[in-house]
């Protein structure tokens, strides 16, 4: 059985601001200090966040679903905007998906706008189908918003910094 979800935010933020975060391992980072109760650890196994960069995320205890799963970034592609990993170890796997993979992408609007588009592709085999019940763009969700919500403040911070100093 094959399935994906996908959710997006529209924030009033420029598309490069937001992949300065997206693109990098920044967004790992952010996601622990700023959400611990959805992302609690997240280390680096191999790589610098390109292509075949792995991470061993761990969830904290009480959430419904995988405690821990390895991604491996399979795209970050720094000229559309749009980075990939898959799972390969753990979480998913152990729960009968035979392939999970999280993307990104950020949609410019405008000049000062863009979208956050975050998305889930997944395969299970049939006698676990019950399980794709724990698929879920939530924790993307509020990773979206929380991400957005904090360059909007560092933004405001450096604007109102700049107007108090001419």
């Amino acid at each position: 059985m094959k399935g994906s979800l996908c959710h997006e935010l529209e924030v009033g933020l420029p598309a490069g601001e937001i992949w300065e975060v997206y693109g990098t391992l920044r967004l790992a980072r952010l996601a622990v200090e700023l959400l611990p109760n959805i992302l609690q650890k997240a280390d680096i196994v191999h790589g610098d966040g390109g292509v075949g960069t792995v991470l061993h995320l761990t969830f904290p205890p009480g959430n419904p679903g995988p405690q821990y799963y390895k991604e491996k970034f399979t795209k970050v592609d720094n000229d559309n905007y749009v980075k990939e990993a898959v799972v390969i170890e753990g979480g998913y796997l152990e729960l009968g998906f035979t392939s999970y993979l999280v993307r990104f992408e950020i949609v410019k609007k405008d000049g000062d706008s863009s979208v956050i588009r975050s998305s889930i592709e997944y395969e299970i085999d049939d006698e676990n189908a019950g399980n794709a019940s724990f698929v879920t763009t939530g924790p993307l969700v509020s990773i979206a918003e929380a991400i957005s919500s904090h360059l909007m403040k560092q933004k405001s911070a450096g604007r109102h910094y700049n107007k108090s100093c001419t």
